[in-house]
């Protein structure tokens, strides 16, 4: 008897890294190996030493082919001294979660994305543009709703395949959703959300559709889109003066300029000041606001505890950048105000 393992990666692609995967056929009770793969095809290597060595770090159950069959996601190392590979962000994150591991952070990702049929978004008539914006955000009927079958379907296979899946919507500009990943850990969160993405693409191709995480995929008057990140720490889950200093901290100099341009490719043609963003060249916080950079919800204000939103990251974001930079700034922060 045999099983069927999709080893999925993350290449080398820029300015935004593309998910890769291969299927390998392997004996039950056998552990998914290391395994190898043509770096030279993924701008993972040169041609002249082409192997990328594959080093699995999580697995799950694959809803698609069902039965035993395995989801592996793989971290990507270098043959020559089996070091982490430059595209390799998963090993940057470790050593920084592992660090602040006492503080307990945890994340919640909103992931919006857009559904393409052809080269215009789902919902848009071949000629001319839908109806404004406003009646598509967790709208309901044919006239507004367009990919609903798709969504229910990526849930269910989220669901299946053990992933932390907190909900799901219909966004602001026709044929865009969103899917939320967390409350997790650092690792997880960020495992979890690329595992969810492959899972995205790999449902709607049997749709015939595209899915984009595009930040600005109708120029004008639309919505962009974004990966909403939502952050928390022990001590900010205790105590309102913990959420004060990490937004005080996302804030300090040269913090709010470095966190934007790590956040993902074309981010200053979503972070206009417009369409619920706050300018990406200004930074700010505030209590339930979706102007600001980083918003505090309205109930953590009124229990004085609980959780931020940092607004900024795009769509098309490298959650183990994103979650890196949050813990790092943050925690380093709360740690010498010790609030921990």
């Amino acid at each position: 008897m045999s099983y069927k393992a999709e080893y999925i990666w993350i290449d080398g692609t820029e300015p935004t890294a593309k998910l890769r995967s291969k299927t390998k056929i392997l004996a039950d009770g056998v552990e998914p190996p290391v395994w190898g793969f043509d770096g030279s095809s993924t701008n993972q290597a040169e041609g002249h030493a082409s192997d990328c060595v594959l080093k699995p770090v999580a697995s799950y159950p694959d809803p698609i082919r069902g039965g035993n069959h395995l989801l592996v996601l793989c971290e990507v190392y270098n043959t020559e001294d089996d070091s982490p590979h430059v595209s390799n962000t998963r090993a940057q994150l470790r050593p920084v979660a592992e660090k602040f591991s006492a503080q307990e952070p945890i994340f919640g990702i909103e992931q919006e994305y857009t559904f393409f049929k052809g080269s215009r978004p789902l919902g848009f008539p071949e000629n001319g543009f839908p109806a404004p914006q406003g009646g598509y955000y967790c709208g309901v009927g044919a006239d507004e709703i367009y990919g609903r079958d798709i969504v229910e379907a990526h849930l269910e296979n989220c669901l299946k395949a053990g992933l932390g899946i907190s909900g799901i919507n219909a966004e602001v500009m026709p044929g865009q959703w969103e899917f939320q990943v967390g409350p997790l850990s650092p690792l997880e969160v960020s495992d979890q959300l690329w595992v969810a993405r492959w899972l995205l693409y790999r449902t709607a191709e049997d749709f015939g559709v595209s899915a984009t995480l595009d930040p600005k995929p109708a120029k004008g008057d639309w919505n962009g889109a974004g990966a909403h990140t939502n952050f928390s720490t022990k001590a900010m889950r205790e105590g309102y003066d913990a959420i004060i200093t990490a937004c005080d901290a996302l804030g300090k100099e040269g913090k709010p300029l470095h966190h934007v341009r790590n956040y993902g490719t074309g981010v200053e043609d979503r972070l206009t000041g417009a369409h619920e963003t706050a300018p990406w060249n200004e930074y700010s916080y505030g209590v339930s606001n979706r102007g600001a950079s980083v918003r505090i919800p309205w109930q953590v204000e009124r229990d004085k505890k609980g959780y931020i939103e940092d607004r900024r990251p795009n769509a098309n974001c490298d959650p183990y950048v994103v979650t890196r930079l949050m813990v790092e700034t943050c925690c380093t922060d709360l740690e010498q105000a010790g609030l921990v």
